[in-house]
């Protein structure tokens, strides 16, 4: 991603949102109406003709043959996440940080965080995108929202968080949707050792892609134009893990692994059978982590398997 711009692939999930949102609100997984808002116009007239019915069918349908998997893999992922986040938000965590948060909109859309503290952390570009976005949807910017720049690959995230009120004495819930496959390993490793060393009962929900797929020792269905579009828009995907190894990788890092989900099986949770018809971005993983009381596990410390941990990572 250039220095200057907002992420590309941030703008395709929002449009994939918007899409989800003009549904019938019979038949939709969830409502996001700020999403509409950050794409472009050309976008934007494709959202308004899938609110056609015959229309909508022949929108959703060129956008699976284009990139088979992404839309469903994106919506069901974001209605687990809500679903995670609203969980662990009732059990009285008022803290959210949302890592590489892109234009998600939950901090609005979701009034079950009115009264939590969220934190907007991603590069700064995005976020004066998002921010110009919002103050013309938005009367003004709710004061329980903070905004942390952050360039995952060269600054470290305590570094950021120290300077917004996070509170590392009290438990938090981290969203990092999306991110992972676009950082160094290093980069990962340090989000995740930070995390591991915040108030027992921190959750983390964060999303990977299959490592195998990065190194070519696996061979997914639809995968090839996916990491040629990556590339193409500048935003390369560098980071994998294999799924076997995550609970491994986890408790090396201080954390431990609650659930793992691929994009087949979230799909099936909330499209029921309609998801074994589904093809491509089974890749995909949502898993959701968490600090355990510190007798649970061993303190994080280097090690030298971190590349059988990770696989072949790029």
């Amino acid at each position: 991603m250039k220095p200057y711009q907002s992420s590309q692939t941030a703008e395709y999930m929002a449009f994939f949102r918007a899409l989800e949102s003009s549904r019938p609100a019979t038949r939709r997984l969830f409502a996001d109406p700020f999403a509409l808002h950050f794409i472009r116009p050309s976008l934007q007239r494709a959202v308004m003709l899938s609110r056609v019915p015959i229309l909508g069918s022949l929108v959703a349908w060129y956008g699976d043959h284009r990139l088979p998997g992404a839309r469903t893999s994106a919506i069901a992922r974001t209605r687990f996440i809500d679903d995670a986040l609203l969980a662990f938000s009732q059990a009285n965590i008022r803290q959210v940080v949302i890592l590489g948060s892109g234009f998600d909109c939950r901090a609005y859309r979701l009034p079950q965080l009115n009264s939590v503290t969220v934190f907007e952390v991603d590069y700064a570009s995005t976020l004066a995108s998002k921010l110009a976005g919002l103050r013309q949807m938005l009367p003004k910017i709710p004061d329980h929202v903070r905004f942390v720049e952050i360039d995952f690959n060269h600054q470290k995230l305590p570094e950021v968080l120290a300077h917004s009120d996070f509170q590392l004495s009290r438990a938090a819930i981290f969203v990092w949707e999306g991110v992972t496959n676009y950082l160094t390993p290093a980069a990962v490793d340090s989000v995740l050792q930070y995390v591991a060393t915040c108030h027992a009962g921190t959750r983390l929900i964060f999303t990977y892609v299959h490592s195998g797929l990065l190194d070519g020792t696996v061979d997914f269905a639809g995968a090839a134009p996916v990491l040629r579009d990556v590339a193409r828009l500048n935003e390369p995907w560098t980071f994998g893990l294999l799924p076997d190894k995550a609970p491994q990788f986890l408790r090396e890092r201080g954390l431990c692994l609650d659930r793992d989900l691929s994009a087949r099986e979230y799909r099936r949770q909330y499209f029921g059978a309609a998801a074994d018809r589904m093809r491509g971005y089974d890749f995909y993983h949502v898993a959701i982590a968490y600090v355990p009381e510190r007798k649970e596990v061993k303190a994080p410390q280097e090690t030298a398997s971190t590349e059988s941990s990770y696989g072949q990572s790029r």
